[in-house]
């Protein structure tokens, strides 16, 4: 297991942002995601570089859309639990094992933030929702390429979005790039890569604009 992929079964530590934190003892199960309107699932990889050290980890992935929240779930090749990200209007939860084998809840206002703070790591779940539909997040700046046709190229919230290929029938993005130099906010430069099982599944829960 890479320091990466144990950062991702987390312990407590006193560094982390002051969160309120709630313990489960018990099983490492999460409850299966919740009826959404759109379901992704694939596998997914990410590298961490911090200055001259590199860290990654890989797994699978689901991510579930649906009206004022989204869902990612995180889970390594074999299954096992590493994390579920939620992100609501106004607040976003994150759930994720622990080495005594009880599940830990951290809560804050940034999904982002917090996956960084417990996690080591920045997930871009706010902008997730819709660049894996080949978008931006349509209420942030956002430049995309080229300027007409299927979007190839997005640049949004300090990341760097590319489509490298889409399924063949639907024209929806089949594996794509996401990268985020260090900046003000992060000192680590993150390189993730999703390849998509099948375009997005429904399962007829109402959905609202992503903000």
């Amino acid at each position: 297991m890479t320091a990466l992929a144990a950062r991702l079964l987390p312990t407590l530590r006193g560094a982390v942002l002051p969160l309120a934190v709630t313990l489960a003892a018990g099983c490492t199960t999460l409850a299966p995601i919740e009826p959404a309107h759109r379901i992704y699932s694939g596998r997914f990889a990410a590298t961490v570089t911090a200055g001259e050290q590199r860290e990654s980890v890989s797994g699978r992935f689901t991510l579930a859309v649906r009206s004022g929240s989204v869902t990612v779930d995180l889970a390594s090749p074999l299954g096992t639990t590493l994390a579920r990200v939620e992100a609501f209007e106004d607040r976003a939860r994150l759930t994720a094992p622990q080495s005594d084998g009880s599940l830990a809840t951290w809560d804050g206002t940034s999904p982002e933030a917090l996956a960084e703070s417990v996690l080591g790591w920045r997930l871009p779940v706010s902008g997730l929702a819709d660049w894996i539909a080949g978008r931006p997040s349509p209420s942030r700046p956002a430049n995309l390429s080229p300027a007409s046709g299927p979007v190839q190229r997005i640049e949004q919230d300090g990341w760097v979005i590319r489509i490298d290929d889409r399924f063949d029938d639907s024209g929806d993005p089949r594996r794509l790039s996401l990268d985020r130099a260090p900046g003000p906010s992060t000192t680590r430069q993150v390189t993730l890569r999703l390849v998509l099982d099948a375009s997005a599944g429904t399962t007829g829960a109402p959905e609202a604009p992503t903000q």
